[in-house]
């Protein structure tokens, strides 16, 4: 199992920045595509960020509700780039003749990217409804003349 896990490139970052850029019909600023550019290298880590970017640390919580969309998609892609990586730790550690240090957390860590990026464990629910009881048949609705009542009272 390799330590160096993969990082995409600030063209892949960028080129997805644009891609969502142009799904919300708006151009980011630079400042902003800086600010996602590092955020994804630095593995999100938002004070990094936002000082790599040149924003000041009181306006965390304005620039990240102004690009949530984009962190939440950079995010999921991030997660996505690292399923290949969740796969062989799993086939690793399963396969492993020897004790392999952190085990336990490296599999919830593997299982917990694979649950987010949308492989996950089937769950079959098995639904049998039966029951003995008979089918009750109300007989045609037929229409009352209640006027010849009223005439009575």
């Amino acid at each position: 199992m390799s330590k160096e896990l993969y990082s995409p490139s600030e063209e892949e970052i960028v080129r997805e920045i644009d891609i969502l850029s142009e799904k919300r019909e708006r151009k980011l600023t630079e400042k902003q595509t800086t600010f996602l550019v590092s955020l994804v290298k630095n593995g999100f880590n938002i004070p990094v960020a936002l000082k790599e970017a040149g924003y000041s640390p009181s306006m965390q919580v304005l620039v990240v509700r102004k690009l949530s969309q984009e962190i939440v998609k950079l995010a999921e892609s991030y997660l996505l780039s690292k399923a290949p990586e969740a796969i062989t730790t799993l086939s690793t550690l399963m396969l492993s003749e020897k004790s392999i240090p952190q085990a336990s957390v490296k599999l919830q860590a593997a299982k917990e990217i694979l649950d987010r990026v949308g492989i996950i464990k089937k769950e079959e629910v098995n639904v049998n409804h039966s029951h003995s009881g008979g089918i009750f048949i109300l007989p045609e609705k037929k229409a009352i003349d209640i006027s010849g009542a009223v005439d009575a009272v």
